[in-house]
C-alpha cells in the first residue's frame, strides 16, 4: 500500500515530560508558552493531514534506565540528569491534543534520539511507499534533527514545520537553517498543508511535464 502522495507527517516526542507540566517548563530555556503553541500548532497540522488523507505517524520516547546504554547512564550521572518519559507514567503520555487516533502508527524509541532506531519505523515507511517526511514535535535540535539526518541519508525528502517544533539547546533559526543547508530541508508552517502535503519538487515536476495527448490512428475514433 502506498501513502497518499508518498508523504507522511512524523510527530516526534510530543509527550508530557517534554512539553507540559513543571518538568518541561524547568528544562526549556525559552518561554513555556512556546511549548504550548507547538502542541496546538501540531494538533492542527495533524488534523489537516487527516483531512487531506496524508498519513500521520507518531514517535514516542521512553527513558527508563533499563533502556539506557552505558554511555547514556554515564552522561546522566555526570550531569545530574534524571530519566524522563518513564514507561507507564503521565510524563510518557502524548500531550493532550496531540494523541494518535486508533489505527495510526506509533513507534517507540527506547533511550535514543533517532526514530530510525525504533523497531519497525523504517520498514513501515518503506512498505507504505513513503518518500517524503514532514516533521513536527520536539526537539528540533535533538530528536527531530537526529531523525531527519538519517532520513536524508536514506533518501527521504525532508520538510520541517517551523511553528510545530522548537529547539532545546540551539536557537530555532540556527538549527532550521542548518537543516536546510545540510539536508535540503524545506521549511514551512503547519497551516500550509497544501504545500507540505506534496513532496519537494512535485509541483515543479508537474509544471515541467506537458499534458499527455492522444494521437488518433487513421480511421480510428477517439
Amino acid at each position: 500500500m502506498t501513502a497518499p502522495g508518498g508523504t507522511a507527517l512524523v510527530v516526534v516526542d510530543l509527550q508530557n515530560d517534554f512539553c507540559a507540566g513543571p518538568l518541561a517548563a524547568s528544562r526549556y530555556p525559552g518561554d513555556p508558552a512556546r511549548l504550548e503553541r507547538v502542541v496546538a500548532n501540531t494538533s492542527r497540522a495533524v488534523a489537516a493531514a487527516r483531512a487531506r488523507g496524508t498519513e500521520a505517524v507518531f514517535v514516542r520516547f521512553l527513558g527508563d534506565t533499563r533502556h539506557q546504554k552505558g554511555s547514556w547512564r554515564r552522561r546522566d550521572a555526570a550531569l545530574g540528569k534524571r530519566p524522563k518519559c518513564l514507561e507507564g507514567s503521565w510524563g510518557a503520555e502524548f500531550a493532550a491534543g496531540a494523541e494518535p487516533e486508533a489505527g495510526e502508527a506509533v513507534f517507540t524509541k527506547r533511550a535514543c534520539f533517532d526514530a530510525f532506531l525504533a523497531e519497525g519505523f523504517e520498514r513501515y515507511l518503506v512498505g507504505r511507499g513513503v518518500q517524503h517526511l514532514v516533521f513536527a514535535g520536539l526537539f528540533t535540535d535533538v530528536c527531530v534533527d537526529s531523525t531527519a539526518r538519517t532520513a536524508f541519508q536514506k533518501g527521504f525528502h525532508i520538510t520541517v514545520l517551523r511553528d510545530c517544533t522548537t529547539g532545546l539547546h540551539l536557537p530555532d533559526e540556527q538549527i532550521l537553517g542548518f537543516m536546510g543547508r545540510l539536508y535540503g530541508a524545506r521549511i514551512t508552517t503547519g497551516d500550509q498543508a497544501e504545500v507540505w502535503s506534496r513532496g519537494p519538487g512535485e509541483e515543479e515536476e508537474a509544471c515541467r511535464t506537458p499534458p499527455s495527448r492522444t494521437v488518433a490512428s487513421p480511421g480510428a475514433s477517439v
